[in-house]
């Protein structure tokens, strides 16, 4: 298998999982979720990374974090070697842990950091573990929601500030468009990302690629190639037009909104090209970034039913990424 990717550089956003092996749980009880916090603290302190959010279930963990000083590699092999020795000692075992090597994505800060804490916070409610967010104790999300539960090393403000100045009303407010969550089809991030490990729009996306020097890396690493195949909104329009023998201009219409070939194009957009929902919207003439998310929702379940239609799909995005 190769090695992922890691993109490092200061300033750096990351959603990042790690699975117990063969999906067992990393966590046997309680102590065990408080050691891991006290780790995570000890490296908050030590390294100067930033945590926006956080959900430890029993056998993974979500963690937004950033790191100012780029030191992602040395942070993160850190904190899960750490972790293995706390409980392989305690539980008198050997051997891996975590499933391989954790996940990193990197993150575009201003487009994704508000959705993507969105998803984090919803996974024990998704999982059936609770019914409301803040009934889960080991998440950062009740400490969003009221002063009393927040925790000192969690950086809130980095999400709170950006809906208001007033602390309360901001509170308020966040706990609003997460409970709206529940309400909503939640997708993964992953099924935005660009090369796998990128979660953007296509400006960050090209910043990104910009900054790697593509041939001096590994050809053991497994998104290197594709990395460099992320296609661009054009190309998408330019593919679906030739295959539904329409103008490319006319499926960003409004008038057409409702035509196979212009949800086709919202589709394919949203899942290949690393452009966010607002981004995408803005193309197909001031479409709400909700109405994106739910044409892209609904068409992906209209191809599960017909084989035509999904055989279609993916020769369109086929004949972009050759």
């Amino acid at each position: 298998m190769g090695r992922p990717l890691r993109i490092e550089y200061p300033g750096a956003l990351y959603h990042l999982t790690s699975r117990g092996n063969e999906r067992r749980k990393i966590f046997r009880d309680d102590s065990d979720k408080v050691k891991f916090l006290e780790i995570l603290e000890e490296y908050h302190d030590r390294f100067g990374i930033l945590l926006h959010g956080y959900v430890l279930m029993d056998n993974h963990y979500h963690l937004i974090m950033e790191t100012p000083q780029g030191n992602l590699l040395k942070v993160m092999h850190g904190i899960n070697s750490r972790y293995t020795g706390y409980f392989n000692r305690k539980y008198k075992r050997s051997g891996h842990l975590f499933q391989g090597r954790y996940k990193g994505i990197l993150v575009e800060k201003e487009a994704y950091l508000h959705k993507l804490s969105k998803y984090v916070h919803l996974n024990p409610v998704r999982a059936g573990m609770v019914e409301w967010p803040e009934m889960y104790p080991w998440s950062s999300y009740p400490g969003f929601i009221r002063k009393s539960k927040a925790i000192k090393w969690v950086e809130y403000a980095g999400i709170l500030s950006t809906i208001s100045p007033d602390i309360v009303v901001a509170r308020r407010e966040y706990k609003k468009f997460v409970k709206e969550g529940l309400n909503e089809k939640q997708e993964s991030p992953v099924q935005e990302l660009c090369g796998q490990i990128i979660l953007g729009g296509e400006k960050f996306v090209e910043k990104i690629k910009s900054m790697l020097n593509m041939e001096t890396i590994s050809q053991e690493i497994v998104e290197r190639k594709s990395l460099g195949k992320c296609p661009s909104a054009e190309a998408i329009l330019e593919s679906v037009a030739s295959a539904f023998d329409v103008k490319k201009e006319s499926l960003k219409e409004k008038a057409l909104k409702k035509t196979t070939a212009r949800k086709m194009a919202i589709y394919l957009m949203k899942r290949h090209t690393g452009l966010g929902n607002a981004e995408i919207g803005e193309i197909f003439g001031g479409l709400h970034y909700s109405a994106v998310s739910k044409v892209a929702s609904r068409f992906e379940s209209a191809t599960a039913g017909d084989t035509k239609l999904s055989t279609l799909a993916k020769t369109v995005i086929s004949n972009v990424k050759t």
